[in-house]
């Protein structure tokens, strides 16, 4: 029985106990070398304030399972939104198809009392009427605080997620996640000339710290900021020169052209540029990557990850030196290593792959002024937008959203249009400063893979690399 107080009463009801939820799984998996039943019961919320105006309010609940059983490379997966005993038995008809397990079966993970966030609900603890007025507060400060704004848009976002993976070892893990997030996008005017700057903050807390005044003005400020920065940009050069990249949000780019590299299931398929080069040198002297899900509240942490495993700071690049891979439960015991605690899914209604929670590159001594006064010619990006990767190659395009021209090692004009463009494993060789900066990004990461999307955090210093190619406008 679970108590009127306690999360998991979302997710047992009258239609399934959690004796029941045990012996179902136990009797569903029994044949397989590994797998698990994932409950889980979703709650959220977003606002959308736009031309002075509440567009759009949205409130949404949902919840399910999905039981997966494993057998060698095999996975059988069925999923469905309702919990009750009747809907699993019917999802275990699928798990009998899989061959037997031949071998030993997987052990459980590692258990943890750990709690790296709040379980609070963050959605019934501010009223409607209150995250509507901050949104409209918000817009009107912006509008007011210059004369070349021209428009204003707002979002405020939460989620509240109960999860629990039921084995049929016996093991039982249940992990409560909140998740807030607040957008400012401000566009400015002059004379006819119209650029955009956005900021955002997030995480795994309460929505208290969002509605402070000091959050929300800073939010005003950057977003502003960026607009005003790009209302006096020119056209961005293009051909191969020194990047240097700022500190913090920039390191999706690492995210995106090395991380997604690092993960186990491609290494393990050797599609990954990564493969095979355990103890090898991949990068720089100085370049240390590491997987961190166990940073307290950060968007991209879990006390658990999807499988149960504990999240830890996984290191898979060390002073150049690739040492390991994100692994989950299936790859890590195809590869004969251990899992890492990256075992992510979108919702009960995928099946968990390795995946990243927060990926950064370390901190160095290097001073970032001093960084940038060793360059030339090249370009400083601040912020990006979009970009593109292909995982098995590692080549990306990244947008910046916010780039300047270095001229004689010191900033000189804001540039638009610039792209960068190059592979992941040539760029990590190409760092040749590391600044003594570390900085996370504010908490808007949206991880995707294989058509799943889950919440992911970045990070890194200043770092000057040498022979990127930069894709611009200018003639």
């Amino acid at each position: 029985m679970t108590s009127p107080t306690d999360p998991r009463q979302f997710l047992y009801r009258d239609q399934l106990s959690p004796d029941e939820a045990q012996a179902l799984t136990a009797q569903a998996l029994g044949e397989a070398d590994d797998g698990e039943l994932y409950l889980q019961y979703a709650r959220s919320e977003a606002f959308g304030f736009d031309d002075g105006r509440l567009k759009t309010a949205s409130y949404d609940t949902h919840s399910g399972f999905g039981l997966r059983a494993v057998s060698g490379e095999t996975t059988a997966f069925a999923h469905a939104n309702e919990i009750s005993a009747p809907a699993i038995k019917r999802a275990a008809e699928t798990m009998a198809l899989i061959d037997p397990a031949t071998g030993p079966k997987a052990a459980p993970p590692g258990r943890t009392n750990r709690h790296l966030y709040t379980d609070t609900d963050p959605l019934d603890l501010v009223p409607f009427a209150d995250k509507v007025n901050l949104c409209q507060t918000i817009d009107a400060a912006a509008r007011a605080r210059d004369p070349r704004v021209a428009q204003v848009s707002v979002s405020l976002s939460g989620s509240w997620n109960v999860v629990e993976i039921v084995r049929a070892d016996g093991f039982v893990a249940t992990d409560v996640r909140p998740l807030v997030r607040l957008n400012v996008s401000i566009v400015a005017e002059v004379n006819g000339r119209r650029e955009t700057g956005m900021f955002g903050i997030g995480g795994r807390y309460l929505y208290g710290s969002l509605f402070e005044e000091a959050t929300w003005q800073r939010a005003i400020d950057e977003a502003l900021a960026q607009a005003l920065v790009n209302l006096e940009s020119v056209a961005a050069p293009a051909g191969e020169m020194t990047v240097l990249l700022g500190p913090g949000w920039p390191g999706i780019l690492l995210h995106e052209a090395i991380g997604h590299g690092l993960e186990g299931d491609f290494n393990r398929k050797g599609t990954s540029a990564f493969s095979g080069k355990i103890g090898q040198r991949v990068a720089a002297p100085g370049v240390t990557v590491v997987d961190d899900g166990s940073i307290t509240d950060r968007r991209g942490s879990l006390s658990i990850d999807d499988e149960g495993t504990p999240t830890s700071e996984t290191v898979l690049i060390e002073d150049g030196i690739l040492k390991g891979y994100m692994q989950d439960r299936l790859n890590a015991r195809l590869m004969g290593v251990a899992p890492t605690g990256n075992g992510r899914r979108e919702s009960f209604a995928h099946a968990p792959m390795p995946r990243m929670t927060n990926t950064f590159m370390k901190g160095g001594k290097d001073d970032p002024a001093e960084l940038m006064s060793r360059v030339k010619r090249g370009i400083f990006a601040k912020a990006f937008g979009g970009g593109q990767v292909d995982i098995v190659s590692g080549k990306f395009v990244f947008s910046c959203t916010e780039a300047y021209l270095i001229e004689d090692g010191k900033l000189a004009a804001p540039i638009k249009g610039a792209t960068l463009i190059g592979d992941g494993p040539t760029s990590l060789t190409k760092v040749t400063g590391i600044g003594n900066d570390f900085a996370l990004d504010e908490g808007i990461g949206m991880c995707g893979k294989g058509g799943q999307s889950v919440p992911a955090g970045v990070g890194q210093p200043t770092l000057l690399l040498e022979g990127l190619t930069v894709g611009g406008t200018a003639v």
